[in-house]
């Protein structure tokens, strides 16, 4: 098949949730996403948490960065156990962070610049606050008792006993996935915090509210969500209404429900209901993305298969454990550059013929990717930054940029645990310690590994506060905004900020950043990653050298002279030797071929 009908039979594939007709593709195809994490973000009112207002004061800063999307995680009523993700009121701005009324001022003003704004749905659990789990919990003969997932204690245990929880669920922010309720003596579901009450999607009730609640979000003028663990929804429940054990997990007393929660086997019924009920029908430009820990290439492809109507693209979280040690993710080991390319050059491939790919490195959840993937030291960070931004940017799929990532802001130096947030990690501490772990270990690996490292302020100026807060900040600013911070990265322009902006407005105006077809090139290869991407009769060449040691390699047959499209190094065209590459060197070479050769 030729290079140019291949195309056309992608594109036809591409409709989506907001999309073009025919072999139009959807608008999100050469679109960039920026995340927000608004607690950290820009405090306007000096309380030291950020909020709607210091979002809207810096909307210029997104724009001139040319992205075109927003995606704000959750700004919902909420007790704030994990820092939003435990919502008591799904249409309700929370006070820390504003008013309703902020809120249609901010997506007012998106809108006029451009830009279209997504919300983070979270709705495999809610919080313990919200009025649905206080009925839930108001008497095992509530109208809304099954609106959870409300179990007896183990068949011939005493409730509270050790083991007598329902099944042997380890949660994911430790412990056992079932608290007791002392007062109805029946257990109830958290695969997360505690306050975190998984919500039963077996129940249509449930289902329906949700998606009332999202129809009334969409009719306010938001463009889609972000939709958090949302392949967990389905449980894989036995016929008599019992849930099953899982492996046990070495060196706890708990298993892996993972089998019976993750990619569960209603999930795809449950989206494609999901896709009927909220969006079906409207004509506004829409994109949903599933976040789904645990998916594989091949389930991946069938939820976003246009044709079967369930969420635009996925995160997928592959590539962000190959650094995992045999502990999990707070025991680090050292990156291989050849896992990398096969994981994502396996995507790469394994979308290629439907379906749609997300491409990141960082979110909320993970640490800051140029002090993990890259070299964060005064020397390499601004080249190790932009080329882990080229590298990635150039690959198939809608790229998201996590707020500060284009700054090139770095982990943070914590100290010790008094100075983590993070439920998760300080559960980790706690529960290491106890069982023995030696301290600092295990502070070392949170260093490594914290959500924390994330949700450090977005560094605007080097003044105090690093211009985040007039106040003092909910956790403490990075030090090192002295030197790394918007102000200085805007003023020059060899900055990462600057080099974001120009691998986005690549994206936009050359169709094959967007739409090419992807070949891996040197995929045993420990410090080059390289590939092309070809669509008709222009072809990229894409070369980085992830490594702080200069490397030589070898150009492609036909590639000698060709013009160098962007790079990362100020003096690497003028330099004249293609075949070396500098350390943490990213660049990417253009052609053209004649289009008969092309078919």
């Amino acid at each position: 098949m030729s290079t140019n009908t291949q195309q056309h039979d992608i594109t036809a594939q591409r409709p989506g949730t907001g999309s073009g007709t025919g072999d139009t593709p959807a608008w999100w195809t050469d679109a960039v996403v920026y995340q927000i994490y608004p607690r950290s973000f820009a405090d306007s009112d000096g309380d030291g948490i950020g909020d709607l207002g210091g979002i809207l004061a810096h909307l210029d800063h997104l724009q001139d960065l040319g992205v075109d999307v927003i995606w704000l995680s959750p700004i919902y009523s909420s007790p704030q156990d994990d820092n939003g993700y435990d919502i008591s009121d799904y249409q309700d701005i929370d006070p820390t962070f504003g008013t309703l009324e902020q809120f249609d001022e901010l997506l007012a003003a998106v809108h006029a610049r451009g830009m279209k704004l997504v919300m983070d749905l979270v709705v495999n659990h809610t919080s313990d606050e919200h009025p649905w789990f206080v009925e839930s919990r108001s008497s095992p003969d509530s109208p809304k008792r099954d609106w959870y997932w409300w179990r007896a204690p183990r068949r011939g245990m005493e409730a509270g006993a050790p083991g007598a929880e329902p099944t042997n669920w380890q949660s994911f922010f430790s412990g056992s996935a079932w608290e007791l309720d002392e007062a109805s003596g029946e257990y109830y579901l958290h695969l997360f915090s505690a306050k975190q009450p998984d919500l039963n999607w077996e129940n249509p009730q449930v289902r329906q509210a949700v998606y009332a609640m999202m129809r009334w979000w969409l009719d306010r003028g938001v463009d889609g969500f972000r939709m958090d663990v949302i392949n967990m929804i389905s449980k894989d429940v036995a016929d008599d209404g019992h849930l099953h054990d899982g492996p046990p997990v070495e060196g706890t007393p708990y298993g892996d429900g993972s089998a019976s929660y993750l990619c569960g086997p209603r999930i795809h019924e449950f989206l494609q209901e999901m896709h009927r009920e909220v969006f079906a029908g409207r004509d506004a430009e829409l994109i949903t993305v599933g976040e789904m820990p645990g998916a594989t290439v091949e389930e991946a492809a069938l939820f976003t298969d246009p044709a079967r109507a369930e969420v635009d693209m996925v995160f997928q979280f592959e590539h962000v454990g190959l650094d995992h040690g045999p502990g999990g993710k707070f025991d680090p080991r050292p990156l291989r550059l050849t896992d990398l390319k096969a994981s994502l050059g396996r995507w790469q491939e394994g979308l290629e013929e439907v379906g749609w790919n997300s491409l990141y490195w960082n979110n909320h959840d993970q640490p800051r990717v140029v002090s993990r993937f890259g070299d964060d030291s005064p020397e390499h960070r601004v080249a190790s930054a932009t080329c882990l931004a080229t590298l990635l940017h150039l690959h198939r799929g809608t790229p998201y940029v996590y707020q500060g990532e284009e700054l090139g802001m770095t982990n943070a130096p914590f100290e010790s645990i008094e100075d983590f947030r993070d439920i998760e990690s300080v559960n980790h501490y706690r529960h290491a310690v106890a069982a023995g772990a030696d301290p600092e270990t295990v502070l070392a690996g949170l260093r490594w590994s914290s959500r924390d490292n994330a949700r450090t302020p977005v560094q605007w100026t080097g003044g105090p506060n690093a211009g985040f807060s007039t106040g003092t900040p909910w956790i403490a600013v990075n030090p090192n905004h002295e030197v790394v911070n918007a102000e200085a990265a805007r003023a020059d322009e060899h900055s990462v900020f600057h080099h974001y902006r120009r691998l986005i407005e690549l994206r936009h105006t050359e169709p094959v950043v967007a739409l090419g077809d992807f070949t891996m090139l040197l995929p045993r290869h420990e410090q080059v990653y390289a590939f092309t991407r070809r669509l008709e009769d222009v072809e990229l060449l894409v070369l980085a050298n992830v490594s702080g040691e200069e490397v030589r390699t070898d150009l492609p047959a036909g590639w000698a002279g060709t013009e160098v499209l962007i790079g990362n190094r100020p003096d690497a065209v003028a330099r004249g030797d293609e075949g070396l590459l500098r350390p943490w060197e990213a660049r990417v070479h253009r052609r053209t071929h004649d289009v008969a050769e092309a078919r």
